[in-house]
C-alpha cells in the first residue's frame, strides 16, 4: 500500500529501460550461487535481502556476492514476522542483521536497505526503522515461493507484472528453488532482449 508508506521504496525512478532485481532469505549454497551464474551471464546486478543466521552460515558466499558487484541489505536476523514482535523487539533483530552484514567488506557509504519479511510492516515498526534505514518493498512479487504455481505459469505472471523501474522480488530459498531455477534465466533473457538493464538498489 504505498500511500500508507509514501517514504518506503515501492518501485524506483526509471528514465530508460531498468529494472531491479532482489533476492530475499538467501544466502544459501543450494541456490545463491546458481542465481550468481544467472546473473553474471547476462551481466546483471541485484540486490540479496539477507537473514542473518544465513549470513553468518554462509559468509563465504556472501562475500562472493559483493565481490561480483552486487548489493547486500537487511532482512532481519531470523526472517520474524512484524505482526508477531514489538518495536523495540523487531528493531532489536534488523539490528542484529545489520552487525553481521557490517562484519563484511561493504561500501562505507552504502545505504542500510531493509526489506520486512513477508512484507510486514506497521506504522509502529516503521517509525522505528526510519531514518536509520531506507525501507524496501517492491512492484513484482513473482510467487515463486508458491509450490502450487507450475513455473511455466510463475514466469508467465512474473513478466506480465513487471514495469520499468520495477523493484522485482525474487528468493533464493529452497522453497522457491524449483520455479526460481526455471523463471530466472528466462526472465533475465526475455528482458534483456528488450534492451533492459539490472541494477541493484
Amino acid at each position: 500500500m504505498p500511500w500508507l508508506f509514501p517514504k518506503v521504496w515501492w518501485r524506483r525512478p526509471a528514465k530508460e529501460k531498468t529494472l531491479y532485481l532482489t533476492f530475499d532469505d538467501g544466502p544459501i549454497p543450494e541456490v545463491t550461487p546458481f542465481v550468481l551464474d544467472q546473473l553474471a551471464a547476462y551481466q546483471a546486478k541485484a540486490t540479496f535481502f539477507c537473514v542473518g543466521e544465513n549470513l553468518e552460515r554462509h559468509k563465504e558466499i556472501a562475500t562472493q556476492v559483493m565481490k561480483q558487484g552486487h548489493m547486500l541489505a537487511n532482512h532481519t536476523h531470523q526472517h520474524v514476522k512484524a505482526w508477531q514482535l514489538s518495536p523495540v523487539a523487531y528493531f532489536a533483530q534488523v539490528t542484529k542483521c545489520q552487525e553481521v552484514l557490517e562484519t563484511l567488506e561493504r561500501p562505507a557509504t552504502q545505504t542500510k536497505l531493509f526489506r520486512p519479511p513477508h512484507g510486514q510492516l506497521t506504522l509502529r515498526h516503521l517509525r522505528t526503522l526510519q531514518p536509520e534505514y531506507q525501507v524496501v518493498m517492491w512492484s513484482s512479487l513473482a510467487y515463486d515461493f508458491d509450490q502450487t504455481l507450475s513455473p511455466e505459469e510463475c514466469l508467465r505472471k512474473t513478466i506480465a507484472s513487471i514495469q520499468p523501474g520495477g523493484v522485482v522480488v525474487l528468493h533464493d530459498s529452497l522453497k522457491a528453488e524449483r520455479n526460481l531455477r526455471y523463471v530466472l534465466p528466462r526472465l533475465l533473457e526475455h528482458f534483456s532482449s528488450l534492451g533492459y538493464s539490472f541494477q541493484t538498489l
